[in-house]
């Protein structure tokens, strides 16, 4: 049973609809006690990093996502869900993550090092390119996923880099560490990709 966080900022309809299609059972919660009881858990998310953390922090969803993730089961992190699995975030001033993965969350700049302009938010399809083994990537292949983001994650630890993506930066797509996964961009979106990927953590779960 794989449970969805509710925190007033998650993108529910589409990820519960992907676990649907999967025929995997899954609940929709804000309440830590019901979600302890998951095999899995999702944190999926829109929106800015600071109020997403304000309200984890007021909730005790956040204290609890920790204990969660120590735990040894699994937790995936989607679009804004997989930036609060890291350390901290420059959005809207400096705001401390859930500190489960090492690198900061930064503002895509709109201009490259050769001087590039280019549109802020990276939004469209790009293909992910494999970079460390995974459960999550094993028996596919690379192909293409949907990202809408104004800000990725930079870490200067790249045994956590499953996947990654080029958008004038290296954009770090599919990260993770022991039982803390989390994807950037939005696999219920993400056509077949997306869906296996989710498949993957379902059955990890």
């Amino acid at each position: 049973m794989i449970g969805i966080v509710d925190y007033g900022m998650g993108n529910l309809f589409s990820v519960s609809k992907a676990l649907e299609r999967l025929h995997v059972p899954y609940f929709i919660s804000e309440k830590a006690a019901e979600l302890n009881e998951a095999d899995g858990l999702i944190l999926p998310g829109v929106g800015a990093f600071k109020d997403a953390m304000v309200r984890l922090n007021e909730t005790g969803l956040a204290d609890f996502i920790r204990g969660y993730a120590a735990s040894g089961k699994p937790l995936l992190g989607i679009c804004l869900g997989m930036q609060l699995l890291f350390e901290e975030s420059e959005e809207h001033g400096y705001m401390e993550g859930l500190s489960l993965l090492p690198g900061k969350v930064v503002r895509f700049p709109g201009e490259s090092s050769d001087g590039i302009s280019y549109k802020v938010p990276h939004m469209g399809w790009n293909r992910l390119q494999w970079v460390n083994g995974s459960i999550l990537t094993d028996n596919l292949k690379e192909d293409y996923a949907y990202f809408v983001h104004s800000f990725y994650v930079k870490t200067d630890d790249p045994s956590i880099l499953i996947a990654k993506a080029s958008y004038f930066e290296e954009v770090p797509a599919v990260v993770g560490r022991k039982n803390v996964f989390g994807m950037q961009f939005h696999p219920e979106k993400s056509s077949d990709l997306g869906v296996e990927l989710l498949r993957n953590f379902t059955e990890l779960a």
